[in-house]
Formats: C-alpha cells, sequence, structure tokens
C-alpha cells in the first residue's frame, strides 16, 4: 500500500545580525553540504535534490535560499535522513498543516 508524501517548510534555526531569521545559506554552499548527505539534484541546475526518502525543493533563481520545501516521499527513511541532516545543518522543519516545529 503506498504512503502519501507530506510536505513541510525547512527554515533555518540560526538569526541574523538584526534578529531576522538567517538564510539557509547561499545556493552553492548549500548544494555541497547536501551532496556529502547523498541529495543532489537529478542535474545541474535543477531546483528539486533528491535525497533517500525526501526531496527538497528550492525556489528558482533564490540565492541566498531563505527556505525550502520538503516533501517526505518515504516515512521510514526520509525522517531519519532529515533529522540528521537537519541538525548537522541547524535548521527546522515546520508542519504548515499543524504548526509543530521540528528543531533536531
Amino acid at each position: 500500500m503506498a504512503t502519501q508524501s507530506r510536505q513541510f517548510v525547512v527554515l533555518s534555526r540560526n538569526t541574523s545580525s538584526d534578529g531576522a531569521l538567517a538564510t539557509l545559506g547561499s545556493r552553492g554552499e548549500l548544494e555541497s553540504a547536501l551532496a556529502i548527505r547523498n541529495t543532489t539534484a537529478e542535474a545541474a541546475g535543477c531546483d528539486v535534490l533528491f535525497g533517500p526518502g525526501i526531496e527538497l525543493h528550492l525556489a528558482p533563481n533564490q540565492d541566498p535560499i531563505m527556505q525550502m520545501m520538503l516533501t517526505i516521499s518515504d516515512e521510514d527513511i526520509g525522517w531519519t535522513v532529515i533529522m540528521r541532516i537537519a541538525r548537522d545543518l541547524h535548521w527546522k522543519i515546520l508542519d504548515p498543516n499543524s504548526g509543530r516545529e521540528f528543531s533536531p
């Protein structure tokens, strides 16, 4: 039986010097940090990065990256992967349906 994909918003846990939410980084920095974590685009310049059980959707032509849409396509694998990435890269995951935040 297929499970339905769930979508979340990825934001930085850090704040900028003026107290606003910090960026996730430049597109290049983000792509490099994710590539070593087995999460990459299918081709250069694509706005969707694929990892085990997850998809990260970047806004076209946005640099630096302020937020991303996260799709968990495989609940069994995806949560473990994204929680490790979020912890390493200082992200928080927001569930737009419930308002719940995950900050590993």
